[in-house]
C-alpha cells in the first residue's frame, strides 16, 4: 500500500549533491574506519504471523541496529548474551555475514528471548517469552574487557527494562559515556514495563548522560505527556544532550541541535511492507554518517555541524525507508543504497 515513512524511496532517492556528499564522507569509514560503534542491547527472535502461522526472524531493537550498521559498512561490535540453543546461531549468522564483531557476547545456555508479533495495517505489536533468558539475565560480571578503538555505544530498547539486564546496560552506559558519546534510543515498549517508577527513573539517569537522543511520537507520550516535539527536545538539550532526534512517521524526522539549529528532513513516500526495524534502520544510518564524519572516535566527541547532521538525518530516513519496503526487520546493505550520481 502506498504510504509514506521515515525513509525514501527506492529509485532516484537523494537528490545527486547529498549522494555524492554521503558517499564521499563514508568511503574511509567502509574502508576501516576510525572507532567502532558498539551496540549493547537486546537480541531476539521476532515470531512473525504469516498465513496464520509464525515465521522466526531474528530482531530486537540494539540487534537490528547493529545488523543495519554492518551492512552499511560501518565498524560495529555488538555486545548481548547469545544462547548456545539454535536461535542464538540464527541471531548470529547475519551479524557474521554483515561484518559486526560478536566475540564480546557472552556464550550461555539460558534460552533466547521469543517475540511473537502480529501485525495491523503494517504496525507491529508484540507479546514477549523472556523470564529467565539469556538476555534478560545479563549481569555486570559478564561485561568482558572492552577493546581500544570503540568511538560510541549505542544502547535503548527493552534490554533497560528489566534486571539485571537494564542495570548492566546502565552501568556499561555510566562508564564508556565519561570519554564516549552515548546515543539512546528508549523505544519504550508499555506493555513491557512492569514498574513504570522505576524505569522512568533509569531512562532519566539515561538521559542526562546521552550526547545523541532519539525519541518517536511514542516515546515522547509516555515520558513527557502532553509535550510537542520542539518542548521534549528543549528539555533534554538543557541536560546536556547535544542533539534530539525525532522521528514522527509520515512527517519525517528532525534534529534539535545544542545550539538552536533545526533541522527537518522529509519523509519518502514508499510502499511500506511493515514497519519491523524502521527506527532501528533509522539510528543506524545516522551513526554510520557521524562516524564517517569523524565525530565519533576513541578521541572523544567532535561536534558535527548542520551539514553533517542533515546528512546523518538523510541517511537514516533513507536507509529506513528500503526497511520498511520489505517483510520484517531486514534493514538494507550499502550497496542497495543510491550510488554517487
Amino acid at each position: 500500500r502506498p504510504a509514506s515513512s521515515l525513509g525514501a524511496p527506492s529509485g532516484r532517492g537523494f537528490p545527486g549533491g547529498v549522494v555524492r556528499a554521503i558517499s564521499k564522507s563514508l568511503a574511509w569509514f567502509w574502508k576501516g574506519g576510525r572507532g567502532m560503534i558498539l551496540c549493547a542491547g537486546e537480541s531476539l527472535i521476532d515470531m512473525v504471523e504469516q498465513d496464520g502461522l509464525f515465521r522466526p526472524l531474528p530482531g530486537g531493537s540494539v540487534y537490528n541496529t547493529a545488523l543495519a550498521l554492518g551492512r552499511l559498512g560501518a565498524r560495529t561490535a555488538y555486545l548481548w548474551p547469545l544462547s548456545q540453543d539454535r536461535f542464538g546461531a540464527t541471531l548470529r549468522a547475519p551479524l557474521d555475514e554483515a561484518g559486526v564483531d560478536t566475540s564480546l557476547c557472552p556464550r550461555t545456555a539460558r534460552l533466547t528471548t521469543l517475540a511473537f508479533v502480529t501485525l495491523t495495517d503494517g504496525e507491529a505489536r508484540y507479546s514477549f517469552y523472556d523470564e529467565g533468558s539469556a538476555g534478560r539475565m545479563f549481569a555486570p560480571a559478564d561485561i568482558p574487557a572492552l577493546p581500544d578503538g570503540i568511538g560510541a555505544l549505542f544502547i535503548g530498547g527493552i534490554s533497560l527494562v528489566p534486571d539485571p539486564c537494564g542495570a548492566t546496560i546502565e552501568s556499561l552506559a555510566r562508564d564508556l559515556g565519561a570519554r564516549l558519546p552515548v546515543m539512546l534510543d528508549p523505544n519504550i515498549r508499555p506493555f513491557f514495563i512492569p514498574d513504570p517508577k522505576a524505569f522512568r527513573a533509569r531512562l532519566d539517569r539515561l538521559l542526562g548522560l546521552a550526547r545523541i537522543v532519539k525519541l518517536s511520537a511514542d516515546d515522547r507520550d509516555w515520558l513527557m505527556p502532553g509535550t510537542g516535539a520542539a518542548e521534549a527536545a528543549g528539555r533534554l538539550l538543557a541536560r546536556g544532550a547535544a542533539a534530539v532526534l525525532t522521528t514522527e512517521g509520515a512527517q519525517g524526522a528532525t534534529a534539535y541541535l545544542a545550539d538552536g539549529t533545526t533541522i527537518r528532513v522529509p519523509a519518502r513516500a514508499v510502499t511500506v511492507a511493515d514497519t519491523i526495524g524502521a527506527g532501528d534502520t533509522f539510528n543506524a544510518g545516522v551513526l554510520a554518517a557521524l562516524a564517517a564524519a569523524g565525530a565519533l572516535g576513541p578521541q572523544g566527541w567532535r561536534a558535527p555541524d548542520a551539514a553533517t547532521w542533515r546528512r546523518a538525518l538523510e541517511l537514516g530516513v533513507q536507509a529506513a525507508a528500503v526497511t520498511v519496503s520489505r517483510a520484517g526487520a531486514n534493514p538494507p546493505w550499502r550497496h542497495e543504497l543510491p550510488p554517487p550520481a
